[in-house]
């Protein structure tokens, strides 16, 4: 491994994405399957080896990608005012499109109604809804070169208010982003809780009210600052879980017992994080062990990836996959524009 990630800085975009991808693929074979079942279909450490010609992936890449293609859309020097726009017209083409055929989040089709429409994207989302739809997306948003931390932080926060307008959903976005990001540039997997931590409790009181506007408008809300402590607030419970389950042993057991079962964003991000640093010396068992769980295996399995492959690049992941994976040309031009 240490060979890997010796060779591996200049391809850590593409290893994120495609890692993101595999996991999708991988999840999507397990997904609402009860555990019991996916144990005997693919034995205790779960599937692991791309199915089909080409391995056919969810809407959590549909819509990673849809976040991608605007960013490139928006340049490098982006503003609420020109990126609102380009994702609302690649998450309506989504909504719209006769591939969106992968059991959909039902948040996302019902915002994507509203922007389809040409609601104010803060009255089309749905407010109360922190679904992992909101994190699964957002890789492409710490992949960007160039974004300082405060515009990654603005547009992680942007592209999951769309249709996500819960503070957590928020919050988990920016992590996650935060999370991509320092893995590409040299963090250690076993060094994240750490960093997210740090970062949760810094940005705590920061409502970004040039990327939000009056999205923290509500009834029982008093101030934008009370409404992102929320958001922030679950995060930080959902790391604290975090750090009792790394500390504790590990006998291979469904990761969705200690960190939840990610159909919520800090979830999703506290058990892809699990699954990530356990193991980080094996990328392709962490991407099965997100795939082997009681709860939203795609989405977890899908972080998982971006976080092992945003560490070690492509050269981590089994040759021959790149080939047989759904959507290859556009994780190649993605991933090339940003290595």
């Amino acid at each position: 491994m240490h060979d890997q990630v010796a060779v591996a800085v200049a391809g850590r975009a593409s290893g994120s994405l495609f890692g993101l991808a595999y996991g999708d693929a991988l999840g999507a074979l397990t997904e609402f399957l009860p555990l019991a079942e996916i144990h005997r279909r693919y034995g205790p450490t779960g599937p692991r080896e791309l199915v089909g010609e080409p391995a056919r992936v969810t809407d959590d890449t549909q819509l990673a990608l849809a976040v991608g293609h605007a960013l490139r859309e928006a340049g490098p020097a982006v503003t609420p005012e020109v990126l609102e726009p380009l994702l609302r017209a690649r998450f309506v083409a989504w909504a719209r499109s006769p591939e969106n055929n992968r059991a959909p989040g039902m948040t996302c089709l019902r915002a994507c109604g509203g922007l389809a429409e040409g609601l104010r994207w803060q009255a089309a989302t749905v407010a109360g809804s922190k679904g992992c739809g909101a994190n699964m997306r957002v890789t492409p948003v710490g992949l960007v070169p160039g974004y300082d931390l405060d515009t990654l932080a603005g547009v992680a926060q942007l592209q999951a208010g769309l249709t996500h307008g819960h503070p957590t959903g928020l919050a988990a976005s920016e992590l996650t982003a935060y999370a991509v990001r320092v893995l590409r540039d040299g963090a250690a997997l076993a060094e994240l809780p750490g960093l997210l931590r740090d970062r949760a409790l810094r940005q705590r009181t920061v409502y970004r009210a040039d990327w939000l506007g009056d999205l923290w408008q509500r009834p029982g809300v008093a101030d934008p600052v009370t409404f992102v402590g929320r958001g922030w607030d679950e995060c930080l419970d959902a790391l604290d879980a975090l750090d009792a389950a790394l500390a504790s042993p590990d006998h291979g057991t469904d990761p969705c017992a200690a960190t939840g079962a990610g159909w919520i964003a800090e979830e999703a991000l506290a058990t892809a994080l699990f699954c990530a640093i356990r193991h980080a010396d094996d990328p392709v068992s962490a991407l099965a062990r997100g795939a082997t769980t009681s709860g939203d295996s795609d989405s977890i399995a899908c972080l998982a990836g971006a976080f092992v492959g945003a560490a070690y690049g492509m050269p981590t992941w089994p040759a021959g996959w790149s080939d047989r994976i759904e959507y290859a040309d556009q994780l190649v031009a993605l991933g090339t524009a940003w290595d």
